[in-house]
């Protein structure tokens, strides 16, 4: 069995935006150089997060940051001090990692999936592990 863990920096521009970040984590799998297993990316954010959504039409990543800021409106109040209480709250609801399988060798994504990490409380430098374990 082979685990190895690679860290990726993505650099946001914005305060709320989604990077794909399918390639890199598809090379990361190449570079592990195992056939089956479980790609995991995980992001030691509190104000950010990853995700699994639609990579053919951009409007659905404008579509989930306005959906969000719907749900979880920056003008509301919040107790937290540093005011990215909506961050904080939009991070839990997405998540800090995903997991996927590996299959031959390759990222088993269906034919419209993307892997994205999910800034909100940018524009920061911030960091994904990417972590590869099989055979």
């Amino acid at each position: 069995m082979t685990v190895r863990h690679e860290r990726i920096s993505v650099a946001t521009t914005r305060r709320e935006e989604t990077v794909d970040i399918t390639a890199r984590v598809k090379a990361a799998v190449t570079r592990a150089k195992i056939g089956d297993g479980i790609v995991t990316v995980t992001v030691a954010h509190t104000t950010a997060a990853v995700f699994v959504n639609e990579n053919a039409d951009p409007d659905v990543q404008k579509d989930l940051l306005t959906s969000l800021e719907r749900a979880v409106p920056r003008d509301a109040k919040y107790a937290h001090a540093e005011g990215n209480g909506p961050a904080h709250v939009k991070a839990v609801l997405i998540g800090n990692s995903v997991s996927l399988s590996v299959r031959e060798g390759a990222v088993d994504l269906g034919t419209w999936q993307g892997i994205y990490f999910a800034e909100l409380d940018g524009p920061r430098e911030r960091n994904a592990t990417i972590t590869v374990i099989g055979d």
